[in-house]
C-alpha cells in the first residue's frame, strides 16, 4: 500500500471541533482514511490565551511546512490586545496567495434566487496575501491615523494565472476582473494590467473587467451572468460574503487558501460561541471544503461521491437549524449520519455531479526553502528621481505653509509644486470648502527635469527633507520616481 498523504488538522474553536468531527465521519466512511492521516495541531483560542499572539505553536508550524496541507476549522481572533486575525496570518505565512470560494445553489437551500429558479454558479478568486490586509497602520497626528496599501505585479501575476488555469480546468468559459481603477489608478490599475497581461496566455476563454461597486450591484440583481470573479484582498473579500449570502449563507460557503507550496482549507464562517457544544452547527462549509482539499490531492472519486451524498440529504429535506424549511431540522452528527447513508446515491436533479474514476492521492510535499523566495515581474525598468513628497503635522493655512516652504527651497534643485490634505488639493489652487486636517502632503518636484532628471540619487531628496524637518514636524516621506519615462506617482484631486 503506498504511503498516507499527511495533512495537517486544525479543528478550530467554538464549534469547531464538533463539525470537524461531523466532516471526519463522513471522509472515513467514504474510505478517505485508507489514503490520508490527520496529523493535530495547535492552533486557536488555547494558544492565544497561553500568550502566543500568532495563535499557533512552533510545532504547528513545522507540521504545516513538512505536510504542505491544513485543514482547519473557524477560529476566533481576541478582542482587544496584539493578536492580529490566525486565519490572515496562516495565509501570509504560508503563502497562499489565492482564496478559491465556490458559490452554488444548493437544493433545498432557501435562498430569494432558488425561489425565482435563478441558479447562482459563481466562483470567485481573492488575492490574499497583499493590500490593506498587509496591516500595516500608523498613528499619524492627533487626528489622522493611516493604513498602507500595497499592490505588487508579482502577486497580481500569481492570482490572475491561478484564477485562468482554475478556469480553464473547471471549464469556465469567462472571467470578470473586478476593480476600483478609475479611483485608485495605479494600486487597482497594475492589478487590472497584470489582468489582461495574464489572459493573453489563455486566448480561449473571455475577459471583461467591471468597477466594483457595480460588481455588487449585478450580484444582486443577475448572479447567473457571472462565472468566475477575480478580485484584490479587501474587495475580495467583501464580495466573497456578498456572494454568500445569494446561497443561503457562510455555512454553505468552502474555502480554499492556495500557495505554490503550502494550501489551506477552511470554514469561512465564525466560531459561533452562542450554539458550541449544543451539537446543532452546521458542517456543510467546512465538509466542502474538505472536498476541494481532497480534489486538491487527486482524491477526485471520493469527493464526487461525498458531494453527491451531500446533495441527496439536502434534497431529501435533513438540514441544520440555520436553514429556513418546513422540515424539523437535525443536529450536527445526524446531518453527517444523513451524508453518510446517502453514499454512493445521487440527487435527483441536475445537480448530480459526475464522478471519475480517480481516487489516489498525488500530492509532493513541499521541501523547505533555506531562503525567502524574492518573486519578480518587472526586472529591467529604469528608474529616475524626480522630486518627493514630505507629509507634515501642522495646523497653519495651505497658503502659509506654502509660502514658509517656498523660502525653505529656495536656492535648491526642486520647486513645491502641490500641497494637499487628505488627498484633495489644496494649493497652489482649490476651494475654501475644502476642510481639512492636521495632516499635509507637500509635493517638492525638480525645477528643471528635462536637464536633471536620471541624473541625481536620491541624497539631494534626503538633504531636502532634513531641511524642512529643523522646521517642520514631519510625518513620513516618499520619493517621487519615473519608471521607464512615466512618473510613477499619481496627481491629487482637484490637480
Amino acid at each position: 500500500m503506498s504511503q498516507k498523504v499527511q495533512i495537517a488538522l486544525a479543528p478550530g474553536d467554538g464549534i469547531g471541533p464538533e463539525i470537524m468531527d461531523a466532516c471526519l465521519s463522513v471522509f472515513e466512511a467514504a474510505g478517505v482514511h485508507e489514503h490520508i492521516e490527520f496529523i493535530p495541531v495547535e492552533m486557536g483560542s488555547r494558544v492565544f490565551a497561553a500568550g502566543d499572539s500568532r495563535g499557533f505553536t512552533d510545532e504547528a508550524v513545522e507540521t504545516v511546512e513538512r505536510t504542505g496541507l491544513l485543514y482547519k476549522g473557524p477560529m476566533g481572533t481576541p478582542i482587544g490586545g496584539g493578536g492580529k486575525s490566525i486565519n490572515v496570518t496562516l495565509r501570509k505565512t504560508f503563502g497562499a496567495f489565492a482564496n478559491l470560494r465556490h458559490f452554488q445553489s444548493l437544493p433545498s437551500v432557501d435562498t430569494v434566487f432558488s425561489r425565482a429558479g435563478v441558479p447562482v454558479d459563481i466562483y470567485v478568486v481573492r488575492e490574499n496575501i497583499e493590500d490593506t490586509y498587509g496591516g500595516i497602520e500608523h498613528r499619524l497626528t492627533n487626528d489622522v491615523v493611516e493604513c498602507k496599501r500595497l499592490i505588487s505585479a508579482p502577486g497580481c501575476d500569481q492570482v490572475h494565472r491561478f484564477a485562468f488555469k482554475a478556469a480553464a480546468r473547471f471549464g469556465i468559459k469567462k472571467i470578470h476582473c473586478a476593480h476600483k481603477a478609475n479611483i485608485m489608478k495605479m494600486t487597482d490599475g497594475l492589478f487590472l494590467d497584470r489582468f489582461h497581461a495574464e489572459a493573453k496566455h489563455f486566448p480561449d476563454i473571455e475577459t471583461t473587467d467591471v468597477i466594483i461597486d457595480a460588481l455588487c450591484m449585478n450580484l444582486v440583481l443577475r448572479p447567473e451572468e457571472y462565472q468566475m470573479i477575480v478580485l484584490t484582498n479587501l474587495q475580495g473579500d467583501i464580495v466573497s460574503d456578498l456572494a454568500a449570502g445569494l446561497v443561503g449563507g457562510l455555512g454553505f460557503a468552502p474555502s480554499a487558501n492556495i500557495g505554490d507550496q503550502i494550501s489551506i482549507f477552511e470554514a469561512v464562517h465564525g466560531t459561533a460561541p452562542d450554539i458550541a457544544g449544543k451539537g446543532v452547527a452546521n458542517p456543510t462549509s467546512l465538509l466542502l471544503s474538505g472536498l476541494m482539499l481532497l480534489r486538491h490531492i487527486g482524491m477526485l472519486k471520493q469527493a464526487a461521491t461525498i458531494e453527491n451524498a451531500l446533495l441527496a440529504a439536502l434534497e431529501d429535506g435533513v438540514h441544520t437549524g440555520d436553514v429556513r424549511s418546513s422540515n424539523d431540522p437535525v443536529g450536527t452528527n445526524d446531518f453527517a449520519g444523513a451524508i453518510t447513508s446517502r453514499l454512493g446515491s445521487l440527487p435527483s436533479g441536475k445537480e448530480a455531479r459526475p464522478v471519475p474514476e480517480e481516487s489516489t492521492p498525488h500530492f509532493t510535499p513541499p521541501t523547505r526553502p533555506s531562503v525567502n523566495r524574492l518573486i519578480r515581474t518587472f526586472e529591467t525598468v529604469e528608474s529616475a528621481v524626480s522630486g518627493c513628497d514630505i507629509y507634515i503635522d501642522t495646523t497653519i493655512t495651505p497658503l502659509e505653509l506654502a509660502q514658509r516652504l517656498e523660502r525653505l527651497v529656495e536656492g535648491t534643485a526642486f520647486k513645491l509644486t502641490m500641497i494637499s490634505n487628505r488627498g484633495t488639493q489644496v494649493w497652489p489652487t482649490g476651494s475654501p470648502y475644502t476642510e481639512i486636517v492636521d495632516y499635509f502632503r507637500v509635493r517638492l518636484e525638480l525645477r528643471d527635469p528635462a536637464v536633471v532628471l536620471g541624473q541625481m540619487g536620491q541624497m539631494p531628496t534626503i538633504y531636502l527633507l532634513a531641511k524642512i524637518a529643523e522646521k517642520f514636524q514631519v510625518i513620513d516621506f516618499q520619493p517621487l520616481k519615473y519608471f521607464d519615462g512615466k512618473p510613477g506617482y499619481s496627481l491629487a484631486q482637484g490637480q
